[in-house]
């Protein structure tokens, strides 16, 4: 298992080893990814001295600082700091309108690196695929790193001491995409036949989700499961991968794809739904009726989400384009070692 940081001794040395680190990973995995592109990348994430982790989650940014871009990546630099931030998620959507027309396109730097330019944010990025892209283009051009950037598919994991992260290539799972694209190209290179891939990936996640010993797990997809958005629930994602993360008693599914900052709490599980793809431009007043109860937020604006995970608690936060909290959320879990010391002393007394 490779590990995506060295010694957590100091956080700015750790992040100039870190970038030196992943110019050398990345450059092998390149090589890695063109011969072994079905097999699962696992990598090692270290949190921070005093045993949390903290993350940030944008989702369908990228567009050359437009749409107020320039000023959601201000918040996350200054939210990144406080909260010393590990890496940041990416729901997908990366490149507008249509995706990277090849390794070398502007576009990568024009939407992103010369974008999250703040110190706080230099720092890993992981990036759910997405598939969509210009005629002639190349949709693969996404898989690869610039540094800081980690993008593989169709399935990745990240692992740490409280968590393990589970991101998830959930383009093939939409219908419409191969029977109605309209206008739309998309790159299937790797995943045709479609019925081989996607039932690789169903059982891939499944073993790894039943294999997990974390304490939290999360899934990371670019498509809406639950969703009040414009583009509603993906009902082939509810079909087909929603069973084995219940199955599965995972706790969060992140994504992006509608346009807005959303936490649904599901009825029928312990999940909850985070949907944070309000990177850029966002779809003001679409919003589909839903119980308030399930509904804890739905915001139409631009923002993002910021995430505190220990072993027992996790701190979600939504924030807009000026900093303001939008939504707090918290969620704690009984930790086995501290049950088991009040188990023993309760033992003890009865004797």
């Amino acid at each position: 298992m490779t590990s995506l940081y060295s010694s957590n001794i100091n956080r700015t040395m750790q992040q100039r080893f870190s970038f030196h680190q992943f110019l050398i990973l990345t450059a092998c995995l390149s090589l890695c990814l063109a011969f072994k592109a079905d097999e699962i990348q696992r990598f090692q994430q270290q949190a921070n001295a005093n045993g949390t982790l903290s993350f940030l989650v944008v989702g369908d940014w990228g567009r050359r600082a437009l749409f107020n871009q320039s000023k959601v990546a201000e918040q996350m630099g200054i939210i990144g700091e406080k909260s010393k931030a590990n890496f940041v998620i990416s729901t997908g959507d990366n490149f507008y309108d249509d995706g990277l027309t090849g390794p070398n396109d502007p576009a990568f730097n024009e939407s992103f690196t010369n974008i999250y330019t703040a110190p706080s944010l230099k720092i890993p990025w992981l990036v759910v695929f997405w598939a969509t892209m210009t005629i002639g283009g190349d949709a693969l051009a996404q898989v690869k790193a610039d540094g800081r950037w980690f993008c593989w598919r169709p399935l990745f994991i990240i692992h740490t001491k409280v968590a393990e992260f589970f991101f998830v290539d959930t383009t093939p799972f939409v219908d419409d995409y191969f029977t109605n694209p309209k206008e739309h190209v998309y790159d299937w290179r790797g995943v045709l036949p479609r019925e081989d891939y996607l039932s690789k990936l169903l059982k891939d996640l499944d073993a790894t989700l039943k294999n997990s010993s974390a304490k939290w797990k999360i899934v990371v997809g670019h498509h809406t499961i639950r969703s009040a958005g414009h583009h509603g629930n993906t009902t082939d994602l509810v079909t087909h991968l929603l069973p084995i993360l219940k199955a599965n008693k995972i706790d969060f599914y992140i994504n992006g794809h509608d346009h807005c900052l959303q936490h649904i709490s599901d009825p029928d599980s312990e999940i909850e739904f985070f949907t944070s793809g309000g990177g850029s431009k966002a779809w003001r007043g679409d919003i589909k009726p839903w119980d308030p109860k399930e509904l804890k937020l739905y915001y139409d604006g631009q923002g993002f989400l910021s995430a505190k995970i220990n072993k027992t608690t996790a701190d979600i936060q939504f924030y807009d384009v000026s900093g303001n909290v939008l939504h707090n959320w918290s969620k704690s879990k009984e930790d086995s070692v501290m049950h088991r010391k009040s188990m023993l002393g309760r033992k003890a007394l009865m004797y």
